[in-house]
């Protein structure tokens, strides 16, 4: 169907996620910015993907609604069992050039089958690591091979991969993954997460005084992210009798746990704009335990806040973090360790601020126009080559 794109009419993209508008979680956000910068280059986009009555933020593009269901043990997102014939019969009306898929689940699968039915040059981007999601759910951690052996198989199928970080990378040529990695780093609004967004009134109105230590966390609440580890770890830190001020960002299934395992910290929700901003420019340290990242997006938006990381040394996080330079990576689940690197930066106000500026400097080399450039580039090139 698709003998690649002359130019004789504009690029046309099918995207096709199971993530886009429902909740506000880095996949969906990192897509609804590359569909706005597609468009914004004369690119016709169609996404296909399950939608919400009411969407958690208005979604970028024309949007095409594939039916779903409520994840099982994890209701928050929605699961697409298939590609109804209808959808199909639009998604051939549209004639893409490119099907990107974002998502290797059932949706995605249908529409890698057709493609190539179709002959049309399908790529994926990686930005999830399920299967090693799964081992933090007793229900499906018995699946962990067999999705490993899936993706290995998905993957394979695609023509390339767009992965967020080296790092990423690496772990999936480790696991057996063909070796068709493009790399496709995330960016950062260096204007609005910046160190001078720092407000003694917005630390005043959490309960912050001026001389307390704040240690953020932002993410969403959930065990992958291991939550467990952020609370034993700030636990420890406080059986060490460093003083410090816990803020907790975001909301999810584990917050009520964790607020009951940490009476003292500050729980402020889901932030957004401006506050959010706030929120880490107003923090002094950034901890971050989770090892499932691909990239880290609150790591990067942390950094450009100024913010020395104390982070896992596993994917994402090991690619932006430069250890003794811009924050300090322990070994995973490492609560001892965590504690110590903490304690270290909370006693020593000039490593904090060394560190820092360093991480502020590093992030600005992470641009978004930059960044979704080079994935239109790699679409052209690709059609180029078929041509």
């Amino acid at each position: 169907m698709a003998d690649g794109h002359d130019g004789s009419r504009p690029l046309r993209i099918a995207l096709v996620t199971s993530s886009y508008d429902y909740i506000k979680d880095g996949v969906a956000l990192t897509l609804n910015r590359l569909v706005r910068y597609l468009e914004a280059q004369g690119v016709e986009v169609l996404v296909f993907t399950p939608t919400a009555a009411r969407p958690a933020f208005t979604p970028a593009g024309s949007v095409v609604h594939v039916p779903s269901i409520a994840l099982p043990g994890r209701p928050e997102y929605r699961l697409a069992l298939g590609m109804p014939r209808k959808v199909q019969r639009r998604l051939k009306q549209f004639a893409p050039d490119i099907i990107h898929i974002a998502t290797p689940d059932l949706l995605g699968y249908r529409a890698l089958m057709l493609a190539r039915k179709w002959r049309i040059p399908v790529v994926a981007s990686y930005h999830t690591r399920y299967e090693s999601y799964l081992k933090h759910y007793w229900y499906w951690a018995p699946l962990t091979g067999l999705v490993t052996r899936y993706l290995r198989h998905f993957y394979g199928a695609c023509r390339e991969i767009y992965v967020p970080s080296s790092s990423m990378a690496e772990t999936l040529r480790a696991d057996g993954l063909r070796d068709n990695f493009r790399m496709w780093p995330r960016g950062i609004d260096s204007q609005r997460f910046d160190p001078g967004k720092r407000s003694e009134a917005w630390r005043a109105r959490h309960g912050i005084g001026a001389s307390d230590l704040v240690i953020a966390h932002v993410s969403r609440l959930v065990r992958e992210k291991r939550t467990d580890i952020l609370a034993q770890t700030l636990r420890q830190l406080r059986a060490m009798g460093v003083a410090h001020k816990a803020l907790i960002v975001g909301d999810g299934p584990e917050r009520a746990a964790l607020e009951a395992l940490l009476p003292d910290a500050i729980f402020s929700g889901t932030l957004d704009g401006e506050e959010l901003a706030a929120a880490y420019a107003s923090s002094d340290v950034f901890f971050f335990p989770s090892e499932t990242e691909s990239f880290g997006n609150v790591t990067l938006e942390a950094m450009a806040s100024g913010l020395p990381c104390v982070c896992a040394d596993a994917t994402g996080s090991r690619s932006l973090v430069a250890p003794g330079v811009t924050g300090l990576l322990a070994v995973p689940g490492r609560v001892a360790q965590f504690a110590d690197q903490l304690a270290m930066l909370a006693r020593d106000e000039v490593l904090r601020r060394q560190m820092g500026a360093a991480a502020r400097q590093r992030s600005l080399g992470f641009n978004w126009d930059n960044t979704m450039a080079r994935l239109l580039g790699y679409y052209r090139a690709l059609l180029a080559a078929a041509l």
